[in-house]
């Protein structure tokens, strides 16, 4: 325990009230990164590498705080294994086998984005870890049974299948090697621009009703705020340079935004 129930708590709402803040500066101006990238953010590193270096963070420590979960167990902890299962099998694929597969090679991103992203990313993963393996632990034995834990699970894994074969219909774009943009028309892509981000909301609001946390609600917020502006400067981005691309395909919500 790093902290007490009290300032942990304080640091959630900080945390949260951030989140808020962030969300609505992302509504003006767009993180230049990927199709938005654009001179004057400093200096500049290959984009595989920057993905690699600002997720990688999640799992290191998440992962220590699970070990150190480890050593106070009596018994096998199911529950601790399961969310810990939950989280890196995420973000192995976001740190690691994201960025082999994408069209990435000779492109760049800013520095100062890769550091704000270590930062977040260090901070959100431990105050899941801290909450999981420290001021909560240990969760009991029956939660793997509870109603909250299983709806939760159930979209957790729906909203990272909707992500991941998401991916999937982007990286088939770019199948002969090209990294042009071409729109896509397959899957949800048929319905929304970024299914890919519909689904990790969905993952994230699975795990905060999984674990039932202001921890895991912190980090469903934080994923709205950074991926509804994005979805939104994105699809501007489909309009504005495809002259075919459907207008009546919605922003990130089937049938409704």
């Amino acid at each position: 325990m790093l902290i007490d129930q009290g300032q942990y708590e304080l640091t959630i709402l900080i945390w949260i009230i951030i989140a808020i803040s962030t969300f609505i500066l992302l509504m003006f101006i767009r993180a230049p990164y990927g199709r938005h990238e654009r001179p004057g953010w400093g200096p500049r590193l290959p984009s595989r590498i920057g993905w690699i270096i600002m997720e990688s963070p999640c799992i290191l420590i998440m992962t220590v705080f699970f070990g150190f979960g480890v050593t106070k167990w009596s018994v096998i902890d199911f529950t601790a294994i399961t969310f810990y299962t939950m989280w890196i099998a995420h973000y192995i694929h976001r740190s690691w086998v994201w960025p082999a597969r994408a069209r990435i090679t000779g492109k760049r991103m800013p520095f100062s984005i890769v550091f704000f992203a270590v930062a977040f990313n260090s901070i959100n993963s431990w105050i899941n870890a801290e909450w999981l393996y420290s001021l909560h632990h240990p969760y009991p034995s029956s939660w793997l049974y509870s109603p909250q834990f299983v709806i939760g699970l159930v979209l957790f894994l729906i909203g990272m299948s909707i992500n991941i074969k998401s991916d999937n219909i982007l990286f088939s774009l770019r199948h002969d090697g090209k990294t042009d943009y071409k729109i896509p028309n397959k899957g949800l892509f048929k319905w929304v621009s970024c299914p890919n981000y519909f689904g990790e909301i969905i993952e994230w609001c699975g795990w905060a009703l999984a674990t039932w946390s202001l921890a895991g609600l912190s980090f469903a917020i934080w994923g709205m705020a950074n991926l509804i502006p994005r979805a939104r400067s994105n699809h501007k981005w489909y309009l504005k340079n495809f002259s075919d691309y459907p207008v009546e395909r919605k922003i990130l919500i089937p049938k409704i935004w």
